[in-house]
C-alpha cells in the first residue's frame, strides 16, 4: 500500500488578516507561510517520494515547490482540481469574524453534512471529490511504483480535514474536531481492508522512518513497537 503525505499550505496574507480567501487567485504566502513551508520542505526531504500532487491554487503551488525542490532527483510533479479549495461562494473573501455572525456559521460548526455554501458547493460534495482523489492517485502510484511508495498532496485545511475524517471512519458533521494547521503534514496509508492514519497535524518531527514505507499487515494487538529509531537498525521481527 502506498502512503500519502496530507501538506496544507503554508500561512497566507488573507489567513494573517483573518480573511476566508477561498478560491480567490493571487492569495500567496506570506514570509512567515514561506518560512513554514520551506520546514515542512526539510522535513519531507527525508523520505524519497514518488510525486507531488497539488492544488492549483497558487498558495499550495508555491508549497509543493519548496517540497519539490528539497527532494533529490525532482520527484514528478502534477495539478488536481480536485484537490482545489472549497467553493465557500458569497463567503469567499469575506472577513472570518463576520462570518461568525451568520445563521450558516453555527450549521458549519455543528452540522456541516449539511451546508451548501451561498452561490458555492456544499461541504459533502467537497469531500466526496476530495477523497476520491486522493483513493485515485494513491492507487495509481502504488501501481506504478509499489506499495512502499510515498507521495504528497498539497492542499487546503478544509480539503485535508474531510479526507482525515473518511479515513477515521468518521462522519462529517465530526470533521471539525480535526486540526489540519499551516504546512502541517498529516498521514495516512490505504490498505486492502482499511486505511491507517499513521500522523495528524504535525508541525514537527523526524518522517525518516517512511523512507522504508508504512508496514502493511493486520492491526497490532496492544500497540504494536512502532517506527524504527532514526539513529538506530531497523529491528528484526522473529516469527
Amino acid at each position: 500500500m502506498a502512503t500519502v503525505l496530507l501538506v496544507r499550505h503554508g500561512r497566507t496574507t488573507a489567513n494573517a488578516t483573518g480573511l476566508l480567501a477561498g478560491r480567490t487567485p493571487g492569495v500567496a504566502l506570506d514570509a512567515h507561510g514561506q518560512d513554514q513551508a520551506a520546514r515542512t520542505g526539510d522535513r519531507i526531504a527525508a523520505v524519497p517520494v514518488a510525486r507531488v500532487v497539488s492544488s492549483p491554487l497558487d498558495r499550495c503551488l508555491e508549497t509543493a515547490r519548496a517540497i519539490v525542490d528539497r527532494q533529490t532527483g525532482a520527484p514528478p510533479s502534477s495539478v488536481d482540481d480536485e484537490l482545489t479549495e472549497c467553493d465557500y461562494g458569497q463567503w469567499q473573501g469575506r472577513r472570518l469574524d463576520e462570518l461568525a455572525k451568520e445563521d450558516l456559521w453555527r450549521t458549519v460548526q455543528s452540522h456541516p453534512s449539511a451546508v451548501v455554501f451561498p452561490g458555492g458547493e456544499s461541504l459533502a460534495g467537497m469531500q466526496a471529490r476530495a477523497v476520491a482523489a486522493i483513493r485515485r492517485h494513491d492507487a495509481a502510484i502504488e501501481a506504478e511504483h509499489g506499495p512502499g511508495a510515498v507521495w504528497v498532496a498539497v492542499s487546503h485545511g478544509d480539503i485535508i480535514k474531510s479526507v482525515l475524517a473518511d479515513a477515521l471512519g468518521m462522519h462529517l458533521d465530526m470533521f471539525q474536531r480535526l486540526e489540519a494547521g499551516p504546512a502541517s503534514v498529516s498521514i495516512v496509508s490505504y490498505g486492502a481492508s482499511r486505511p491507517r492514519v499513521l500522523a495528524s497535524n504535525t508541525d514537527s518531527g523526524d518522517l525518516s522512518w517512511l523512507a522504508e514505507g508504512a508496514r502493511a499487515g493486520d492491526a497490532a494487538v496492544g500497540g504494536g513497537a512502532g517506527a524504527p529509531a532514526a539513529d538506530g537498525p531497523t529491528p528484526r521481527i522473529v516469527p
